[in-house]
């Protein structure tokens, strides 16, 4: 089979349920997402629910990968297997679906423009925002949520793909969308309500790179003015307190 020149042929990289790894190959199945061929999938660790996933949804054995980075002895020596594995199949973009391991560096330049991550919060390059080293799944939930009451403002969160970089989650934002935050909402209940949404918007940002019309998104008003920052901080370690898991 032949792919045209602007075909994905995609690497998923997982570390939990993998939700988003399934909406993403079903809209490949179903022909939602075109020109985007699921070849590899690579969890970082054994017994998660996105390796059975992977499984029923028709992926060969032989393309489901667990590469744990304590089995390797160091950075660059996990980063060179996932590099390896990923042009045995042709691989020639990532996408980092609730990955909760750092990318070596030698993997960002191999693929340098082609691997985005997925966020569930709102992000701004540059700026104080909602990601950041030990923020992800339900901390960046509750995190969001206790900003916006204490500042009584901006009723909404957004969920994230942006471009990786060195440093967690400060790449350049590709494709966003809000979700309303109600006035008994939990960090679980915005969980429940953004994670579709969040499906949509990794699919969509697919699209854009097929179609050449991916857009850096650059806000003009600022989430966290400038005083607000050890609030910020706050709520961030309210909920890694909270929930010390994720």
């Amino acid at each position: 089979m032949t792919f045209p020149k602007n075909n994905l042929k995609l690497a998923l990289l997982i570390s939990g349920s993998g939700s988003t790894m399934e909406a993403i190959i079903k809209a490949c199945q179903s022909g939602k997402l075109e020109n985007v061929q699921p070849v590899l999938v690579i969890a970082s660790k054994e017994n998660i629910g996105g390796i059975e996933k992977a499984k029923n949804l028709g992926m060969a054995p032989r393309d489901i990968l667990v590469l744990n980075p304590h089995d390797f002895d160091n950075e660059e020596e996990f980063g060179k297997k996932i590099i390896t594995e990923c042009v045995k199949r042709g691989v020639n973009f990532i996408g980092q679906y609730g990955w909760m391991v750092k990318t070596p560096y030698n993997v960002l330049k191999a693929f340098d423009g082609n691997i985005i991550n997925q966020h569930p919060g709102p992000l701004e390059h540059g700026r104080p925002d909602f990601g950041g080293p030990g923020m992800y799944g339900l901390r960046v939930h509750q995190a969001r949520l206790e900003f916006v009451r204490m500042t009584n403002r901006d009723f909404w969160t957004e969920v994230s793909a942006h471009r990786v970089t060195e440093k967690f989650d400060e790449g350049a934002v590709v494709k966003s969308a809000r979700v309303a935050i109600l006035t008994d909402d939990t960090a679980e209940t915005l969980q429940a309500r953004a994670l579709p949404v969040e499906h949509e918007i990794q699919i969509s940002t697919l699209n854009d790179f097929v179609n050449n019309t991916v857009r850096e998104i650059h806000r003009d008003t600022r989430m966290v003015l400038p005083g607000e920052e050890k609030i910020l901080e706050e709520c961030k370690m309210r909920a890694k307190k909270l929930y010390p898991n994720g």
